[in-house]
């Protein structure tokens, strides 16, 4: 059982014990939402993949082709809650215009966001494998698993990107995190974002994602993302994917996500890992325990044995 619930940290997820670090590998791949819990300190966390994006928007008479590649960095220092992380995405677009047909090739960074996140509040749950009076107690559903844990996201969109993809200015980025456990297996993480503050383009948008874990290595996702832009109709993706645990700091993943609207379609594949350079030691503090001590005096001998110590000394 303490295998499987560790394997909920492959998709951005926090163990349901005090401390934010895991033995296993917590990543934010494949899903897009990100959980509250860091990934402890002096840890080094790189998650990098690459994407293969199509859509047609008639609205827009275009029909942009995306290839690119995206890398996310974390690190753990300071404080267990808190994170400081930055992602960086380069990409290239054909764009087809209709009906000209047009085609238009653009390349270069498309994103380079630095930020942190804090946990704000850790919900805490009943050991039920304690419970050994009432077995109805030991599978009730703990009611603390409907209140989330909390966190919060603070970020700067950055200026640095290629001639294509360029904005006006520098943007904010914030974001709530919440993460609800139901179970050892079953994770729900929710994200309230708001992007591109302070400018003309700000952008509203929530995540929902629900993961569940199959065994030690293999778990998989379901997740919901809405867009809410200024001078556009909302967008809405649907997307699911899966991820294995290669070893204690590697893990694989893919992933593919849609949408079902007759104005807009939208295809989106992932691949991708996440590895991390684990350097993270907690502080121990040593106690002789009772056997221990009643060792120590059973060396010093007993009764007889100091008699005997004593005569030889004498002679």
């Amino acid at each position: 059982m303490k295998r499987v619930l560790l394997l909920l940290f492959i998709f951005n997820y926090a163990p349901i014990i005090n401390a934010q670090y895991t033995e296993i590998i917590n990543s934010k791949r494949p899903g897009f939402s990100e959980s509250p819990y860091s990934v402890g300190t002096d840890v080094l966390q790189f998650e990098t993949g690459v994407f293969y994006r199509t859509s047609n928007n008639k609205v827009l008479y275009a029909k942009p082709n995306s290839i690119g590649g995206e890398l996310f960095f974390r690190y753990g220092k300071f404080l267990d809650k808190l994170e400081i992380n930055a992602k960086v995405a380069y990409q290239k677009d054909e764009i087809l215009n209709n009906p000209s047909e047009a085609i238009t090739n653009i390349s270069g960074i498309s994103e380079l966001t630095i930020g942190a996140k804090y946990l704000f509040y850790e919900q805490k749950y009943t050991d039920k494998s304690k419970e050994i009076r009432s077995w109805k107690r030991r599978m009730a559903f703990d009611k603390k698993r409907l209140i989330p844990s909390v966190g919060a996201f603070v970020g700067v969109n950055t200026n640095f990107l290629g001639d294509g993809f360029k904005e006006n200015e520098l943007t904010l980025k914030g974001a709530i995190l919440l993460q609800n456990d139901f179970s050892d297996r079953l994770v729900l993480l929710t994200n309230l974002i708001a992007n591109k503050i302070l400018s003309n383009s700000n952008e509203y948008s929530y995540i929902a994602t629900m993961t569940y874990a199959l065994n030690y290595k293999w778990s998989y996702f379901i997740e919901n993302q809405g867009i809410f832009e200024k001078h556009y109709t909302p967008k809405f993706h649907f997307g699911t994917g899966i991820a294995y645990l290669l070893s204690q700091n590697l893990q694989l993943d893919a992933s593919v996500r849609t949408n079902f609207f007759d104005d807009y379609s939208f295809l989106y594949s992932s691949i991708g890992a996440a590895w991390r350079l684990d350097r993270h030691s907690d502080e121990v503090i040593i106690k002789k325990s009772p056997r221990a001590r009643l060792s120590k005096k059973r060396k010093k001998g007993n009764f007889f044995s100091r008699i005997l110590k004593k005569k030889n000394k004498r002679n």
